[in-house]
């Protein structure tokens, strides 16, 4: 599938677990090795990808679907290398997109395939339409959790309603604010062990794990990427190691039955 963009979803099955923080990071991180990133904030009601990177876009999704906008207008240059297409905050008839708006976001991405590597898709937290929508319509998904048990059940929920509603059985896992090392393996090893008792043919990978780091927050504050604000600390170089092994991920040929971003390219090559 070489030339095919990989469109990665990072999710979580709880919010509050940093996982657009990681987004962000990882399309730093990303952008610096030299690779074509559009980072897509999908988290359609509730967006914040512009906060974390202290950018105000003149126009996001919104007109897109409403205003029959093109995404090369709403799509926003970053300092750090990447773009992103923004969505809007607060906006209740974005909370759940209708099937031709979907199949409209489908098509309007078309047109970018030759332009980007990857697409990463930061969606919100939970269950909801949009969430597995987004998640069903990436070839990877990367989902964050910590090591507070609420953040491992609902990372379970969210595996569970895939596998057994949509058929997805591969998933890559990001354990953030880490303890250490072992912390990370520990939390990994119980989601593994659940869904290898109860989900039958689910595929578990630990992609990485980001230690707890006060860089972070920091950086949170500042609006800035930690890779950027503090490329030493430990949370940024975790995200780098990511983003080696992101690199080394490819275009699945076998997809699993659902519509994809750049299915045409993935069907029929070309």
């Amino acid at each position: 599938m070489s030339g095919t963009p990989l469109v990665i979803s990072i999710t979580s099955g709880k919010g509050g677990v940093g996982k657009t923080n990681i987004s962000a990071n990882l399309a730093c991180s990303l952008a610096k090795s030299g690779k074509r990133v559009i980072l897509l904030d999908a988290d359609l009601g509730l967006a914040n990808i512009d906060v974390v990177l202290g950018l105000t876009p003149e126009y996001n999704l919104f007109h897109l679907f409403h205003e029959g906008m093109s995404l090369d207008k709403i799509l926003t240059d970053t300092p750090y290398g990447f773009k992103i297409l923004p969505a809007s905050s607060g906006a209740s008839e974005m909370i759940s997109l209708s099937t031709g708006q979907k199949l409209e976001l489908l098509e309007s991405m078309d047109a970018m395939e030759n332009r980007i590597d990857y697409l990463l898709v930061d969606t919100g937290a939970g269950i909801n339409d949009n969430v597995l929508y987004f998640n069903l319509a990436a070839q990877e998904r990367l989902v964050a959790l910590t090591t507070e048990p609420t953040s491992l059940t609902d990372a379970y929920a969210v595996i569970k309603v895939m596998k057994q509603n949509h058929g997805v059985q591969h998933f890559k896992i990001v354990v953030n604010m880490a303890q250490d090392k072992k912390s990370a393996l520990d939390v990994f090893k119980r989601l593994y062990n659940a869904c290898d008792h109860f989900l039958d043919g689910v595929s578990l990978e630990l992609a990485g794990f980001v230690p707890r780091d006060p860089a972070v927050r920091k950086s949170v504050i500042a609006q800035r990427p930690f890779c950027v604000e503090s490329p030493n600390c430990p949370a940024a170089k975790a995200v780098e190691e990511l983003a080696k092994k992101v690199q080394t991920w490819e275009v699945p040929v076998n997809l699993d039955g659902n519509i994809k971003f750049f299915w045409k390219k993935l069907l029929f090559g070309n």
